[in-house]
């Protein structure tokens, strides 16, 4: 794949970008660093502390100045912020009869993320080289389609689940063309991965209906009803539980589609039948793990709600709406996995055996 063809790749991609924004008016944060603290005990019978904290602004039209806040500590650990000497803080703004009131938002931890994107992304253009280079433009790209389309298209009253197939679609074949190069492997991955997605996506809605979910699987979701009760939150759900397995049944589909596509580079004799079988093979392999790591993930995720079932009925507890949402995820993930792998080895055998074929023919020798 040339400089040309990735720039007129990422162009097509990213002109999509704009028309999308999402021009919500966002609250207005500033930054400041606590300068000193100061105990003090609220009235007898309440089991408070409040804290006098001197905070210097860091940023913003005051930046440099001191200004006294409040921060009340509750005793909840969930609802507390915790603030010492030099801690950074966000403060939200607001304007009261052209005074600006600050309030403490929460602690500064950008910087943690910032340090962890920096080593990740460099691992992985050490590691990968060009090919890391591409994943990472990937990875940039479907965090932007999903930031600045599917949110802003799903906000405007676009049905979540179409919104989803759009950024879907546009994903893998940004990740696949970038990381394999415009060929019959890359649009095999391509085609395995989105068949699969379609699968998962029709398996979710029955799921929805069958078990009859709400769409509300935790306190995020009844934040945003609040904000936006107009959205159908069974297609969020969906989309939801369709976004979670397109990593994975990408992963999937390139093993595959790149391992029958190195099968016939090494020995072109192979028909598309023995090219099938041979991906289903490697895919016996990848399936066990792959399907492993997706239920580890979700596990992983929901531990606090696992910890909970210790506390409750069992019956109960796998009844709950956020454990069956939870639960029926990640089976559908592992579902989609599955089935990626004759998706793709099929379409991978017949692409790849059929295009390699026409190409020779098309060769012409050098004289």
């Amino acid at each position: 794949m040339n400089l040309k063809n990735i720039i007129i790749f990422l162009f097509s991609m990213l002109i999509t970008l704009p028309v999308f924004a999402d021009e919500t008016n966002i609250l207005p944060s500033e930054t400041g660093i606590v300068q000193n603290i100061e105990y003090v005990d609220t009235a007898e019978g309440y089991a408070q502390t409040k804290q006098n904290v001197d905070v210097k602004l860091l940023s913003g039209e005051f930046k440099g100045e001191t200004i006294k806040l409040e921060n009340i500590l509750t005793g909840n650990p969930y609802y507390d912020i915790k603030l010492r000497k030099g801690t950074k803080v966000l403060l939200h703004t607001e304007e009261n009869n052209g005074e600006i009131i600050y309030s403490i938002e929460d602690i500064k931890r950008a910087g943690t993320l910032f340090w962890l994107t920096l080593i990740f992304c460099s691992m992985l253009i050490y590691v990968g080289r060009k090919k890391g280079l591409y994943s990472l433009v990937s990875i940039v790209l479907t965090v932007l389609l999903i930031t600045h389309c599917l949110s802003p298209l799903v906000i405007l009253g676009i049905n979540p689940i179409i919104a989803t197939a759009f950024v879907c679609i546009l994903s893998t074949a940004a990740t696949m063309y970038l990381v394999g190069g415009f060929n019959a492997k890359s649009t095999s991955a391509a085609t395995g991965a989105l068949l699969s997605l379609i699968f998962a996506g029709i398996l979710s809605g029955i799921t929805m209906l069958t078990a009859n979910l709400t769409g509300f699987n935790g306190e995020n979701s009844t934040f945003l009803y609040s904000a936006h009760p107009e959205l159908d939150f069974i297609g969020l759900t969906i989309s939801m539980m369709v976004l979670a397995t397109l990593g994975a049944v990408m992963d999937v589909a390139m093993s595959i589609s790149s391992t029958i596509n190195e099968i016939y580079i090494t020995d072109n004799s192979r028909t598309v039948k023995e090219l099938f079988i041979s991906g289903m093979n490697v895919g016996r392999d990848i399936i066990g793990t792959m399907a492993n790591t997706l239920i580890l993930v979700y596990l992983g995720g929901a531990l606090p709600l696992v910890l909970l079932a210790k506390n409750i009925d069992m019956i109960k507890f796998i009844n709950l709406n956020q454990v069956v949402t939870e639960v029926a995820s990640a089976l559908i993930g592992s579902i989609a996995i599955v089935i990626c792998v004759p998706f793709t080895a099929l379409v991978a055998s017949v692409l790849i055996h059929t295009y390699a074929q026409k190409a020779e023919k098309e060769i012409v020798p050098f004289e």
